[in-house]
C-alpha cells in the first residue's frame, strides 16, 4: 500500500469521525429542542386547577360536589351559579359559575342533590372554562343570594372588602370555548429541529462547509507539523 493511498485511508476515516461527531451532536441538541417543544405546547394546552390559574387566559377546571339553582344572568345568555369544591379532607369552597342555558340539563343531578331534591349523591362534575373579573354589579347580586344556598352553620359574614378572599375576584365561564393560542417559542424549537435535520443530511452526504473546514485546519495543523520536524 502506497504512502498516498494510506494518508488518503486515514484522512477519510479522520472525516468520517468529524462527521459521526456532529450528526450525534445536531441529534443530540434536536432531541432536546422537540422535548422542550413538546413540553411547552402541552403546558400551554393542559387545563390548570382554578386555584393555580394566575391569568385570565389560562384553561381551567373545578369539579363540582354541590351547585346551586341561577341566581343572576349576564348578558342574557350567562346563567351564573353558586358552585361547591369539596376536598378529600371535607373542606370546601365556594366559587361562581357562568353556563349556557342549554347546558343546564349536564349539572341538574348535582343541583337537585344540593337541594336535597335526591338522596344518593352524584359523581362530581367537571367544568372547564376561562376566569372572568366579577363586575361590582355581580358581587351585589351574590351577596344578596349568598345565605340562600349555604347552610347556616357554613355561613361567614360576606362583605364586599372580604369577597375576593371568600369567592375570589373571579367567575369561572363555562361557555368560552378553549382558544389555541399562537405559541412563537414552540414555533421557533420546530424551526431549528427542521434546521438541525437538514444540516444532519447534509453533512451526510458530505456537503457540509464545517467538516470542509475542520478538515482544512487538520492538514494546515499537520503541514505546520511536517515543516517543523524538517527544521529540526
Amino acid at each position: 500500500m502506497s504512502k498516498t493511498t494510506k494518508k488518503n485511508e486515514q484522512k477519510q476515516s479522520f472525516r468520517l469521525l468529524i462527521k459521526t461527531s456532529l450528526c450525534l451532536i445536531y441529534l443530540v441538541v434536536g432531541m432536546i429542542l422537540a422535548y422542550c417543544a413538546f413540553h411547552i405546547y402541552i403546558e400551554a394546552i393542559e387545563p390548570v386547577k382554578w386555584d393555580e390559574a394566575t391569568d385570565t387566559k389560562d384553561y381551567t377546571y373545578i369539579d363540582i360536589d354541590k351547585m346551586s339553582e341561577k341566581f343572576a344572568t349576564i348578558d342574557q345568555k350567562k346563567d351564573i351559579h353558586f358552585m361547591i369544591d369539596e376536598e378529600k379532607n371535607g373542606v370546601w369552597h365556594i366559587y361562581l359559575l357562568a353556563i349556557s342555558k342549554q347546558d343546564y340539563k349536564k349539572y341538574k343531578e348535582i343541583i337537585d342533590y344540593s337541594y336535597e331534591r335526591i338522596k344518593e349523591k352524584p359523581k362530581p362534575v367537571r367544568v372547564y372554562g376561562y376566569p372572568v373579573e366579577i363586575p361590582e354589579e355581580l358581587k351585589e347580586l351574590t351577596l344578596k343570594n349568598y345565605k340562600n344556598f349555604v347552610s347556616f352553620e357554613n355561613q361567614v359574614e360576606l362583605n364586599l372588602e372580604n369577597f375576593n378572599e371568600y369567592l375570589t375576584n373571579a367567575y369561572l365561564d363555562s361557555t368560552k370555548k378553549k382558544e389555541h393560542n399562537f405559541n412563537w417559542i414552540v414555533v421557533i424549537l420546530m424551526l431549528l429541529d427542521v434546521v438541525l435535520f437538514i444540516l444532519i443530511i447534509v453533512t451526510i452526504f458530505d456537503k457540509d462547509k464545517l467538516v470542509d473546514e475542520v478538515d482544512h485546519l487538520v492538514e494546515l495543523e499537520e503541514k505546520k507539523r511536517k515543516r517543523k520536524k524538517k527544521k529540526k
